[in-house]
């Protein structure tokens, strides 16, 4: 594998970015991207049929402490090859993608630098079209078109700047306005916490929710600082979910929200320190969408909970279908039902990425805030809360999550066969039945524990995790036990995650 192509992570690319770890060297340097920069504008001409001096691109960054160097690389890669570059400051994920839907945008590609979560040595490159994001087999693409060498030019673009979020922020007010009919203020009154963890998201306090009359003294961490000094900004991680906790609580708020680095993920939090997140999350995004179609169908990624589908399909009266792990795998699944002629509002992972027919499914953590915001808004007026919407959905009473490293250098064939042993071995456990509908791994129920297990390979890493869940004490434990022999039994596994 080149070192081109081992940048790449699914539909993104990603790297070390500076050199703080002296086990994890610098790979995504300035020199790299400015030439991943050069075959997009190259890719982008290709696509659309005209050249690239024709073409206008956006950029934009997160709060990274690499982002400045890493957007001035970009930008001088894509007018090295004529493009017109847009310098956006710092933005968003989602704002970066409608730049080239919004009215008055109209760019014809963007570029997002950013590496969501992940820590502050790490950075990355997300590419976007009119038409979405790109998808992974167009990322290999891209590497490939940079790892030939520097491309030419005959002229040199221009570059430019462009305030991407002025235009994004707009429409999420008035998308607000318009669904709670309150007037220009229509959340005076409320007082929500917004918890940004220093990444991109602090607009969402300050340029969504306070203009509309939004009280949003008790937001934190709302200034960008790449070094992340409080906590990470990711939506499932305990210590930032506390953090938000702790700021609903002690600012007596009715309502928290918190947002990853670069604002395409969302978690949430109610007035008395519930979480909304991972399965609870879903399940509010799920019963908003079951209100604007009842029956359609809800698409989520493989680990969500058995709970989960009694409450989306026996409560909502909609389908679950549980398809793969992966953001673009639940979105382009959403996608190719509606084409099929199924109803389907939400695509949804739990890690709190949340994607809607009626904003371009766009994986968009602001966009979906607004939607709860909104929700919450026009129950409170009834006398209600966002507790109501979720009346009969259940937590699982036990869960947890193993990961075990594959010793393999094949680790795609080494995992197929682990899954075949696998197949075999609960032949023969009495009471265990194979998922009826599985798209990802292998899926047990253990009714015996009220419970169910999931054994897959990881999306990008060398690793099969393995996830547990049961409705009795102990439960988890005991399905583990009946694992062991089999787990401890495969070579190509590491088995440490059992000790």
């Amino acid at each position: 594998m080149t070192e081109f192509a081992k940048l790449q992570n699914g539909s993104d690319i990603r790297g070390v970015a500076l050199p703080l770890a002296a086990q994890e060297p610098v790979n995504l340097t300035e020199e790299a991207v400015e030439q991943i920069a050069r075959a997009f504008a190259v890719w982008l001409a290709q696509r659309t049929g005209r050249p690239a001096a024709e073409l206008t691109i956006a950029v934009g960054r997160d709060s990274r402490l690499s982002g400045p160097s890493l957007q001035r690389a970009v930008l001088t890669g894509l007018t090295a090859m004529g493009a017109t570059a847009a310098d956006c400051g710092m933005a968003s994920t989602p704002a970066m993608f409608m730049a080239t839907v919004l009215p008055g945008c109209g760019f014809d590609g963007a570029v997002m630098i950013t590496a969501s979560h992940l820590p502050q040595n790490r950075n990355g490159l997300k590419f976007f079209t009119a038409a979405g994001g790109l998808e992974s087999a167009e990322i290999r693409e891209l590497l490939r078109r940079a790892e030939e060498g520097p491309q030419a030019a005959r002229l040199r673009g221009r570059l430019t700047a462009f305030d991407i979020l002025t235009p994004y922020t707009e429409l999420l007010r008035q998308r607000i306005i318009a669904e709670t009919g309150g007037g220009e203020r229509p959340l005076t009154g409320l007082k929500i916490a917004v918890d940004a963890g220093n990444g991109a998201g602090g607009f969402f306090a300050t340029r969504v929710l306070a203009p509309l009359g939004t009280d949003i003294s008790a937001s934190v961490f709302l200034e960008p600082d790449g070094s992340f000094p409080n906590h990470i900004p990711n939506p499932e991680n305990r210590e930032a979910m506390e953090s938000l906790r702790r700021a609903v609580l002690a600012g007596g708020c009715d309502l928290g929200l918190i947002f990853d680095t670069d604002v395409d993920r969302v978690g949430a939090m109610e007035a008395d320190g519930t979480p909304l997140d991972r399965n609870r999350l879903i399940a509010l995004a799920a019963a908003i969408a079951a209100e604007q179609a009842p029956g359609s169908t809800i698409v989520t990624d493989s680990v969500t909970s058995d709970q989960l589908t009694e409450f989306i399909e026996k409560k909502l009266g909609c389908r679950h279908h549980r398809f793969k792990r992966g953001y673009k795998n639940v979105i382009n699944e959403a996608i190719r039902l509606n084409e099929a002629g199924e109803t389907c509002l939400l695509a949804m992972e739990t890690s709190g990425h949340g994607a809607l027919k009626e904003n371009y499914f766009l994986d968009d953590g602001a966009y979906l805030a607004t939607k709860i915001v909104i929700r919450y808004a026009q129950l409170r007026r009834q006398g209600r809360t966002l507790a109501d919407l979720l009346e009969g959905m259940r937590e699982p009473l036990e869960a947890r999550e193993l990961r075990f490293r594959l010793l393999s250098e094949d680790c795609k064939a080494a995992g197929a066969a682990v899954l075949e042993a696998l197949a075999r071995y609960a032949a023969g456990q009495p009471g265990w039945s194979a998922a009826p509908e599985n798209y990802e791994g292998l899926r047990y129920a253990v009714p015996a524990q009220k419970g169910w297990f999931l054994l897959r390979m990881s999306l990008h890493d060398p690793l099969m995790p393995l996830n547990i869940e049961s409705d009795c004490p102990g439960g988890v434990d005991e399905i583990l036990r009946e694992l062991t022999p089999f787990l401890r039994g495969q070579a190509v596994l590491d088995t440490a995650a059992l000790e």
